[in-house]
């Protein structure tokens, strides 16, 4: 029975090794498949928001990275979004609002809405207030018509507030509708380029973020999931015929001592 038992874990954790590696290649599957998508939508070029995500339109899991223009000009009430890393360091995100002009649909998107909507951007990250306010001149809310590329992201769900004034937890874009009016998108875009150009980071202006991904990848690739369960099946399998041979040998030992008794009373009633 010992040998059994250690045939039978030995089996078992190569299936659960196995069944790791499975769920582990589902995973990088999953990621290949998001950035062939990304680069494919990349290589026919940045579409118009408004064509990808109209105004006040739910947001869709696979926008997320995807590459958008828009044009407009920014608004007052620029925030910077708290406790945010970037390379290691945690600071600030510069997050303004932009009156959209046009998103590539020719106005067709906010057509049936109250007027041209509102648009979060995250212009970049800064290392810290102090470094804000210095650099005041770099991070004020650019005047004038602007054309930006970038990425967009899924709104976040909104903090529990209580910051001073000028400060957001979060890039709630249902929250942000109360401070900047509507109507809105209900995703947000990071900034990859502006024409005209922003101050770059060398010059006190905000640090470019890169493109977003989902958290953990996009997902599991379900044919190397399915992979996985199966092998982690065949461990269990391993581990409960065992415990099968466990039992029987021990009901046949029962069953045999309990023979042997009754011979032997049988034996001393004679």
């Amino acid at each position: 029975m010992i040998g059994l038992l250690i045939v039978l874990l030995a089996a078992a954790a190569v299936c659960g090794r196995l069944g790791a590696w499975q769920l582990d290649r589902a995973q990088q599957r999953a990621e290949q498949s998001a950035r062939h998508a990304a680069q494919d939508a990349d290589a026919a070029g940045p579409r118009g928001l408004g064509t990808v995500l109209p105004a006040q339109s739910a947001f869709r899991g696979e926008l997320v990275g995807r590459t958008v223009w828009v044009a407009g000009e920014y608004e007052a009430g620029q925030l910077l979004v708290v406790n945010r890393e970037w390379q290691g360091r945690r600071g600030f995100l510069v997050l303004t609002p932009l009156r959209v002009t046009d998103d590539g649909s020719g106005g067709s998107s906010w057509a049936h809405l109250s007027g041209p909507p509102v648009l979060a951007v995250v212009r970049g990250w800064v290392a810290d207030a102090d470094d804000a306010a210095v650099d005041a001149a770099a991070l004020a809310v650019p005047a004038g018509p602007v054309r930006l590329t970038g990425y967009l992201q899924a709104s976040e769900a909104a903090g529990p507030g209580g910051l001073p004034a000028g400060r957001t937890d979060s890039i709630a874009t249902g929250a942000l509708v109360n401070a900047w009016g509507g109507p809105a998108y209900s995703g947000y875009l990071v900034l990859a380029s502006a024409v005209p150009a922003q101050p770059t980071a060398d010059a006190g202006g905000p640090a470019l973020l890169s493109r977003p991904q989902l958290p953990g990848g996009t997902g599991l690739n379900l044919q190397n999931a399915f992979y996985a369960l199966q092998w982690w099946l065949f461990g269990g399998f391993a581990l409960a015929l065992w415990l099968r041979s466990v039992r029987d040998e021990a009901r046949g030992v029962r069953r045999d001592g309990i023979l042997r008794s009754s011979e032997e009373t049988s034996l001393l009633v004679r």
